[in-house]
């Protein structure tokens, strides 16, 4: 346990923490607007994220601080709860919901939360909350959820309590994530697989473009339905449940089907995309991280000329990546319109590399991008 944060968790309430729990954040390697079309994704956890320390109090209040904002609340066990507000407590708050709308028994807590990811990066800020919550109350309460029910949970907490319509990965890294593997899952029938991934000597440069991110969510329906509408052309002669059920040799053959060009070329990524991560899997698996570093640049050209969601933040990063011979490969990862990008660089060159970009992204951009250093780390644990 974190010293530190124990000493502020007694200042705060009054008594000691007497457990600990960390969920980290995730970013998707590779596998980028796959998840509503029923491929393959590669994420990975990261190894920042957020800590939560807990101790139950005899008064049945649940008392939710955070180091990061300066919300607060103190709410009764209820039977149920509703989303209040846009504050960040509505994660956990989700959470709690869940478990009493599974006929889980908790009791009084008081909850201190400590994060360090940066929250609209795309880095999932909320999944980890959400995680490190329901892992921690699972834990305190010996609920008996599995931790797939676990990721599950937190994804009703973004549909249903949040209102956000997001996939499954998120909380599923979060959940599975393990140190220097990351996990291909078929965001279809959520089978998955742990695949190896040391880095090497390389790191894992995330970069935040730290463009004000309202995802845009107009154009993410769109692209949603533009890819229904491939799928509804392909389906005239194709017996198909999902763009991903058919690879770029059968896509080739077919793609005459859809009638709008535009279509088209969102179709064409999302199958190419889907061809590429089966091939990452392989050449990380055999150490190939000059051929993972090539299928980075890769997703990051059809992200922007094919589903055009890049943007000059994410371009920009990109581009200069391309100039250094310590960079293997880099693309943006999260829905795009702002957000991360991520960039494979050598260890030894990570601190020019950081000082580099930045002054490269903000002659171009006009403000500063946030370079972080990471590894892939463990999933959600208690500390």
């Amino acid at each position: 346990m974190k010293p530190d944060l124990q000493q502020k968790f007694s200042e705060l309430f009054g008594q000691p923490a007497t457990a600990a729990f960390f969920a980290p954040g995730r970013v998707n390697l590779i596998g980028e607007h796959i998840d509503y079309n029923g491929g393959l994704v590669l994420p990975c956890a990261i190894t920042f994220g957020t800590d939560l320390l807990v101790a139950e109090n005899k008064e049945g209040i649940f008392r939710f601080r955070s180091l990061d904002f300066d919300e607060q609340l103190d709410i009764p066990l209820l039977e149920a709860y509703t989303k209040n507000g846009g504050d960040w407590f509505n994660y956990p708050l989700g959470v709690m919901q869940q478990f009493l709308g599974h006929k889980k028994s908790i009791k009084g807590l008081d909850m201190l939360f400590k994060g360090d990811v940066p929250v609209a990066s795309g880095l999932s800020s909320s999944a980890s909350i959400e995680i490190v919550t329901a892992f921690a109350l699972n834990e305190t309460f010996n609920s008996g959820f599995t931790k797939l029910e676990l990721a599950q949970l937190g994804k009703k907490v973004e549909n249903d309590f949040i209102g956000v319509n997001s996939g499954i990965m998120d909380q599923f890294a979060v959940a599975f994530g393990e140190k220097e593997k990351a996990i291909e899952l078929n965001c279809d029938t959520l089978n998955y697989k742990i695949v190896d991934c040391k880095l090497q000597d390389y790191v894992l440069a995330i970069i935040n473009t730290n463009k004000p991110r309202q995802l845009s969510e107009s154009k993410y329906n769109e692209r949603v339905a533009e890819c229904q509408t491939a799928l509804k052309d392909l389906q005239k002669e194709l017996k198909i449940a999902n763009l991903c059920a058919i690879d770029t040799a059968t896509f080739n053959k077919y793609e005459h089907l859809i009638e709008n060009d535009v279509v088209k070329k969102r179709a064409r990524h999302v199958i190419e995309e889907n061809d590429r991560v089966k091939e990452a899997t392989q050449v990380l698996a055999s150490g190939d991280l000059t051929r993972f570093g090539q299928l980075l640049y890769a997703s990051h050209a059809s992200l922007k000329d094919l589903y055009e969601v890049t943007g000059v933040e994410l371009d920009t990063i990109v581009d200069f990546c391309k100039t250094q011979q310590t960079v293997a490969g880099a693309r943006m990862t999260g829905a795009g319109f702002g957000g991360c990008a991520i960039a494979l660089v050598k260890h030894d060159a990570f601190d020019e590399f950081s000082k580099n970009l930045t002054k490269f992204y903000t002659e171009k951009v006009g403000y500063e991008c946030a370079v972080y250093n990471s590894l892939i780390g463990n999933g959600v644990k208690r500390v």
